[in-house]
């Protein structure tokens, strides 16, 4: 096919893995009780809210570059850019990093160990079917220049 425009091939929206592992948190939580100890206090909500603050932080410079090189959010349309400065030099995928600490963050605040306990099987799922995906597509479309970067900047941080 001559004319198939080439893209990550990630068909499923990466915001809905958070969304779809916080919630899966929940029932587990309403289905399986935990409950030890830091959750509901103090510290929690202390905690809770700078990781958050720390993933917004992250999320606002990464959509403002994405706005200013007029990239696409949707993973199954082709990239006009590739972002390695800003927050981008920090780590390749800043996005991914914020929706993680908002995550996290919230999971502090609501007080649920198994949003906790999800998290390593989220970024796994992320990695491997979102990530991996990703870096393969930039890879083909930016070639030397992606391999440079990502020689030099982490995946996540």
């Amino acid at each position: 096919m001559a004319n198939k425009i080439d893209h990550p091939g990630v068909y499923v929206p990466p915001p809905l893995f958070f969304v779809a592992a916080f919630i899966a948190a929940i029932y587990l939580q309403r289905y399986f009780p935990l409950s030890w100890g830091f959750f509901g206090s103090t510290a929690s909500n202390i905690v809770g809210v700078p990781v958050m603050v720390v993933g917004v932080l992250f999320l606002l410079p990464a959509l403002y570059r994405f706005a200013q090189t007029k990239n696409t959010l949707i993973t199954i349309r082709p990239a006009n850019a590739l972002q390695t400065t800003g927050v981008y030099a920090i780590t390749r995928n800043p996005m991914y990093v914020s929706l993680l600490l908002l995550y996290l963050g919230l999971s502090f605040i609501i007080g649920n160990w198994w949003n906790i306990l999800l998290a390593p099987l989220l970024i796994l799922a992320v990695q491997g079917y979102i990530i991996k995906r990703e870096e393969r597509y930039l890879e083909r479309r930016f070639g030397q220049a992606f391999l440079d970067y990502r020689s030099r900047v982490r995946r996540w941080i």
